[in-house]
Order: C-alpha cells, then structure tokens, then sequence
C-alpha cells in the first residue's frame, strides 16, 4: 500500500514540476491577472491531487489539467465581478455634494484608496464613506463579520501609512 503511495506521490511531483509554470501562465493570460495566477495554479494542482487516478487515467491529462485551471479561473472572475457590482450599488446610490471640496486631498484619498487590494478598500468604503454596520457590510460583501472587521483594520493602516494619522482619522471620523 505504502508503495502505491509513494509511487503516486513521486508521479504527481513530475507531473507538478512538468507542467505547474504552463498552468500558472495559462491562469495568467485567462484572468490578466498575475497575483492571482499562481494561486489558481496552485488550486489547480491541489484539485489535481485529489483527482489523480482520474487525471493520470485521462488520455490527455494537461489537457484535463487546463480544464481545471479554466474552470477555476471563470469562477474567480464571476465571484470578482459579483463581489465588485454589489459595491457598485452602494457608489450609484451616493447624492452627497459637498460645496467648495479639498480636491487635492480628495485626490489623495482616492489615489490611496485604488491602491488597495480590492476587498480591504471595499471593506473601508462601506465602512467609512457610507457608515455601514459590519454586518451589514459582509452581508454586501459576501464574507464573514471577522473578514470585515480585519480587512477594515488592515485598510485603514495602510491608508494611514500613506495619507498619515490626520487624514486616516478624519476619513474614519467623517459620517456620509
């Protein structure tokens, strides 16, 4: 049994290392998008792993191989447009006006805030420009109230690194 194993073991790890580079550039070149790449790779190859006697059975198994990495990446892609037309909503929604803006400052606020990865900015936006509750925010956002109230911390250091303590408290502080 433990050979067995072991033989599985050492067939998947060649076919890793033969095809892991052309999954990720694959994944790369279907969601333009080369942070994620190599975690959809990986996904792949986990996914792969657990379907080995399937795979290695395949008559083609990169093809197979590239199957999976397409299907993860279409699911990636759905879940990021999900995620960013439910933001979407709440910016459409927005009729504030405000006479005589700091247009330097609100410059600098936006330019920080595209600078974040998409769900601490959506964390801090919903938060602070449109005083959603936690909750309410995963709830828009699809993730637990813990994804929130870390994402929202982590934003809001990083914006407070960039803009410095006075701008990052007044956006905090500022009620839409």
């Amino acid at each position: 049994m433990a050979t067995v194993v072991d033989e599985d073991a050492a067939e998947f790890q060649e076919f890793f290392e033969r095809h892991y580079a052309e999954l990720a550039r694959l994944a790369h070149l279907l969601s333009g998008e080369a942070d994620a790449a190599d975690d959809l790779a990986a996904d792949a190859m986990v996914a792969l792993w657990h379907r080995w006697d399937r795979v290695r059975g395949a008559d083609h198994p990169v093809a197979y191989a590239r199957g999976v990495v397409a299907h993860l990446v279409r699911s990636h892609i759905r879940s990021a447009v999900r995620e960013r037309r439910r933001v979407a909503l709440f910016w459409d929604r927005r009729s504030e006006r405000v006479d005589d803006p700091d247009v330097p400052a609100v410059v600098d606020v936006r330019s920080a805030l595209r600078a974040l990865p998409f769900r601490k900015r959506a964390c801090v936006v919903l938060r602070h420009a449109f005083d959603l509750s936690e909750r309410d925010t995963a709830q828009v956002l699809g993730v637990s109230v813990g994804t929130v109230k870390s994402q929202t911390s982590k934003g809001m250091a990083e914006l407070q690194r960039v803009l410095g303590p006075g701008a990052a408290s007044e956006l905090a502080g500022r009620k839409a």
